[in-house]
């Protein structure tokens, strides 16, 4: 029999884990597969011998993988690191290799997105290239739901709830003055509008807001932007709008984007406060009461609010993968591919993972107002089945019981 090893990277989301659930339990229970191992910090803990035995973690307790599923963030901790193409650089990959080997690791699983599935990509390559016994499978996993050959990717459900809720109540708040006001929120997608565009929901019998809706995938103007919010003002107080931290002008520049600043080692531009920069804006140009909130990380492991169907989807992809990997399959990601809308239905099938790295699904144009200040009823539609449910989650003393992450803390 041989091992496994199980890594998580990039950004948290609420149901990651559930994916790492699956990938431990599927694994633990299959007969090809002696032990799991689990990296420390992506792949950098495996160049940093940083690993753990997640058998003996979690084979004697199912109740602890059940916790699992319903904690949020990354048990085994992330990274943002890019390995060199092996054309120009072998050494880490030759110590990668060497630590797999030694460890007897023929499958090995990435839960990660965009920037993850390029590690995935490249190890599955210099396997290939160098007829190593090393099966790779890449595991989806963005809240920002822009990879490709996948209906959707897990997380993005949960953060679109937490989202379409905030919204919501953030509304309620908005509705109590009675004097003029603009409440900008600021929610994460650098390119990609999906989450964004979950703000839509929010809008119920009883509520209309967001009054606009801004993403990335459309020219963003200043000019067009004041004059909907005076057009608005004419028949509403209060004023809610919805900006994705990504908009760009017509000249594809960042609005919020910080001079002088570098990009990550990915090549993405480090933004700064899109909202703010609106806020400042408007207060200047209508003279009302104006205010800008920044979602940020809140989004991204908010487990209270998190959709059970994300998190049933999210464990079967993880669960899928090691069947996949047994097989022989590698160079894939686990994909989820929506096969009706009313009701929702789906399946789990795979991709070459070179039809996923380094590339972004976004927003399809015809999904998107005309002035990009709104989304389609096709978008709305799209979105609405990934939020549905909600997670049996344990509390004690009146907090949701969460895993330990002391192997994160105390290093």
């Amino acid at each position: 029999m041989s091992n496994c090893l199980i890594a998580q990277s990039g950004g948290p989301t609420s149901v990651i884990n559930a994916s790492l659930s699956g990938v431990i339990s599927s694994s633990i229970e299959n007969p090809n597969i002696h032990t799991v191992y689990g990296s420390i910090n992506g792949i950098q803990g495996i160049l940093n011998h940083n690993l753990i035995n997640l058998t003996s973690v979690f084979a004697d307790s199912k109740d602890k993988l059940e916790i699992l599923k319903t904690t949020p963030s990354m048990f085994l901790g992330s990274c943002r690191y890019k390995l060199p193409e092996a054309s120009e650089d072998e050494t880490e990959y030759k110590l990668i290799f060497d630590i797999l080997e030694h460890k007897k690791i023929k499958y090995f699983f990435y839960i990660g997105g965009n920037d993850s599935m390029d590690t995935v990509l490249k190890l599955s390559k210099y396997a290939k290239n160098n007829n190593k016994d090393l099966t790779v499978i890449g595991i989806p996993k963005t809240i920002d739901n822009d990879l490709f050959g996948t209906d959707h990717t897990p997380g993005f459900g949960s953060a679109a709830k937490f989202v379409a809720t905030t919204l919501l109540e953030i509304s309620y708040d908005t509705y109590i003055y009675d004097i003029p006001s603009v409440t900008i929120v600021e929610i994460m997608g650098r390119n990609a509008g999906w989450l964004t565009a979950a703000a839509a929901l929010a809008r119920t019998e009883h509520n209309s807001s967001p009054d606009l809706i801004y993403l990335p995938e459309v020219p963003f103007s200043i000019y067009d932007f004041l004059n909907s919010l005076k057009q608005i003002q004419k028949t509403k107080k209060n004023i809610i709008v919805a900006v994705s931290e990504g908009i760009k002008d017509k000249d594809r520049n960042y609005i919020s984007s910080c001079e002088n600043s570098l990009d990550d080692c990915f090549g993405h531009a480090k933004l700064s406060g899109t909202g703010k920069t609106l806020e400042h804006i408007v207060s200047r140009s209508l003279g009302c009461k104006v205010r800008s909130i920044e979602l940020n990380v809140l989004q991204r492991s908010a487990m209270h609010i998190a959709s059970l169907q994300d998190i049933n989807e999210a464990f079967l992809v993880g669960a899928k993968a090691v069947e996949y990997a047994v097989k022989g399959i590698t160079g894939k990601m686990v994909t989820l591919i929506r096969t009706n809308n009313e009701p929702y239905t789906y399946i789990i099938d795979y991709v070459d993972i070179e039809k996923v790295a380094n590339k972004e699904k976004l927003i399809p144009i015809k999904w998107i107002a005309e002035n990009n200040g709104d989304v389609s009823e096709q978008l709305i539609e799209y979105i609405s089945p990934l939020i549905y449910g909600e997670p049996n989650i344990r509390y004690k003393q009146g907090l949701p019981v969460y895993l330990d992450i002391n192997h994160l803390i105390n290093k």
